[in-house]
């Protein structure tokens, strides 16, 4: 029976793993910082000895997209080194280590993108991400990376919350409709992490996968399927240009997730179906 190691309570897909492992019956434990703080070394060897896992999931990672921008240092620390470091340790007690990624390791020029696609990350949270995929895998031979995009849920701070807190005091809500990608529901990451982690304990399959819900849509359609079916703002379709921020979003941030369907069994899920039970949690 595997023992599992989730790094990162608080997190939208920390708190969807917490949710969902006790029905697997594994022994699993929960950290964060200061218990296991992913700027500091000794915490992470700490910590990894101290819960002695089979499986490492890190779930933990620097997200402020703008705000990476001007805090290079803390972005890299939180996704680069820490990562490699906890890799490591994860490697020193014969544990395995699943780590997620980004949409944003890759310019947006053209998509679907595949795993062996070349990156060109457009800001520092997006090269931050790709260092950290680099360090994970040297540090540790039995990994799973999953790149993942636009990641969703009843809790933490994402789009689907912003846009309804934002209905609640605007008649109109002007989104961005020339990036394209596909919304990804906290709980269906976990539901994923439950099916890789006898995969990883039994050695299969690692490696690189996307991993993203469908299908392909953009933030106007998202924000369309959000207000569907109940009253809402009245949503303005802009572009990119019109919207600027410090950081460049990839345009195309379409994943192909072909790879882990043939290697692992594991389809995209519905997104839709994952904004249903996220407002039904919401409304309760």
């Amino acid at each position: 029976m595997p023992r599992i190691l989730v790094v990162g309570r608080t997190g939208q897909v920390g708190t969807a793993l917490e949710a969902a492992l006790p029905a697997t019956g594994w022994p699993f434990v929960v950290m964060e910082a200061p218990a296991l703080d992913l700027t500091d070394a000794g915490s992470i060897e700490a910590a990894v000895a101290t819960a002695r896992p089979d499986v490492v999931v890190n779930a933990a990672a620097y997200t402020a997209v703008d705000a990476a921008e001007s805090q290079v240092e803390l972005a890299y620390a939180i996704n680069a080194r820490g990562p490699g470091l906890l890799a490591a340790a994860a490697a020193q007690a014969g544990a395995a280590i699943l780590h997620f990624s980004t949409d944003y390791v890759f310019n947006g020029t053209r998509g679907p993108w595949r795993e062996d696609d070349a990156t060109e990350p457009l800001g520092v949270y997006g090269a931050s991400k790709l260092a950290g995929e680099h360090a994970v895998a040297a540090a540790n031979p039995r990994h799973i990376i999953l790149r993942t995009s636009w990641v969703c849920s009843a809790t933490g701070h994402n789009f689907l919350k912003t846009m309804l807190r934002l209905a609640e005091t605007r008649a109109e809500l002007r989104v961005v409709a020339d990036q394209w990608g596909a919304p990804t529901f906290a709980d269906d990451l976990a539901d994923a992490v439950v099916r890789l982690v006898p995969r990883l304990v039994a050695g299969e399959g690692h490696g690189l996968f996307h991993f993203t819900g469908a299908p392909w849509t953009s933030w106007h359609g998202f924000a369309e399927a959000i207000f569907t079916g109940r009253a809402g703002p009245r949503l303005v379709p802009i572009t990119t240009a019109d919207y600027p921020t410090p950081a460049q979003r990839p345009a195309d941030g379409r994943l192909d997730c072909g790879r882990i369907a043939r290697v692992h069994g594991i389809a995209q899920p519905d997104w839709i179906a994952g904004l249903g039970r996220a407002m039904a949690a919401l409304s309760r």
